[in-house]
């Protein structure tokens, strides 16, 4: 921890700080960016039929009242995603957001089964966004990388299938991950594919402990070796667990807003961020799917803070710290940006 005097950071100022800090997102559904209006744009460009008549209608649809909810409409928004250059389009809009949010390094979710099942190539989906990362780094600074997730619900020989179909494009992504319905879709029916990501030089990442209980979270860090774990919060659950995560170092990708969209906290004020914080994890903030549950990370980060008193300008600087140690990025960029962010709050 650096040398700063955070207790001489009026509160008042914590909301300017948030939004300026430089700061990781490390848990980002690249599908759960597409907003309403690029999904009107992509539809009549791909000449694709909506059941909703307008933007409004649209976004009106977005209640949910569980994870599964909400999954039926994000996988029927991405049916307009159908060439190399609509992955692009969904990439750069994130990346224009992410550097209005002071973001500098982004890992990013996709899910090439939610479009190779609709007759889309998996390098269509890896070449574009690809393309926006580069995009992102030459013109925004943004040192963007991307990981490749299988989805739960489905089997592991779909995901084994989809990492043989992918390996060939494996210069343009640094790990893989595991998400959609967590219920009844345990870690454990997914060792195989990732031994063989593991086997592959790939990092490995998990959503564990969002609806699904502690035990996933183990099982994700036991028996597919995941270095994160992606949500995480029902760790509290289990006291042992807490205990181990925190001597372990393991970071969680916690997404607060989508958390009360989700219903997995009745409300901001009821979110266990300080107890993580407070049981000494390396808890990140994150937005999961923005355009899908209210906000993108500077506002997930405002509107936590001031749902939560108890958070300080110490909590702000290791949630932003913590997102940097808690990437895949090289040692050296960690420094980097860790110096910026020590920058931002010796001068708040």
């Amino acid at each position: 921890m650096t040398s700063i005097d955070f207790d001489a950071i009026p509160r008042a100022r914590l909301p300017a700080l948030l939004r300026a800090m430089p700061k990781a997102e490390l848990h980002l559904h690249i599908e759960g960016s597409l907003e309403p209006e690029l999904i009107f744009r992509l539809a009549r460009r791909n000449g694709v039929a909506l059941a909703y008549p307008s933007v409004e209608a649209l976004r009106a649809a977005y209640a949910f009242t569980d994870l599964q909810s909400f999954l039926d409409i994000y996988y029927a928004g991405a049916s307009v995603l159908l060439k190399e250059e609509d992955f692009f389009d969904l990439g750069w809009a994130y990346f224009e957001r992410a550097a209005a949010d002071n973001i500098v390094h982004a890992e990013i979710f996709f899910d090439p089964q939610t479009h190779t099942a609709r007759g889309v190539t998996i390098g269509a989906v890896i070449q574009g966004l690809s393309h926006a990362c580069r995009r992102a780094h030459a013109e925004l600074g943004i040192s963007a990388k991307l990981i490749l997730c299988f989805l739960r619900h489905l089997s592991e020989d779909d995901a084994l299938a989809t990492l043989d179909a992918a390996l060939p494009y494996r210069h343009h992504f640094i790990g893989v991950g595991l998400d959609s319905g967590e219920r009844g879709n345990p870690p454990e029916k997914f060792a195989r594919v990732f031994a063989r990501a593991r086997a592959a030089g790939l990092h490995l990442v998990a959503h564990a402990g969002e609806e699904g209980p502690p035990e996933y979270i183990r099982a994700a860090l036991d028996v597919l070796g995941a270095e994160r774990i992606d949500h995480g919060v029902r760790c509290t659950d289990d006291p042992d667990l807490v205990e181990r995560l925190a001597r372990e170092r393991t970071p969680l990708t916690v997404c607060p807003l989508s958390n009360v969209k989700l219903c997995v906290f009745p409300t901001l004020a009821d979110h266990n961020l300080p107890a993580l914080l407070g049981a000494g994890l390396c808890a990140t903030i994150n937005s999961d799917d923005p355009a899908y549950f209210g906000g993108y990370l500077n506002q997930n980060f405002v509107e936590t803070f001031a749902a939560l008193p108890q958070l300080s300008a110490r909590d702000a600087y290791r949630l932003a710290r913590n997102s940097f140690e808690a990437s895949f990025a090289p040692a050296e960029d960690k420094a980097r940006w860790i110096a910026a962010l020590d920058h931002a709050f010796a001068h708040a």
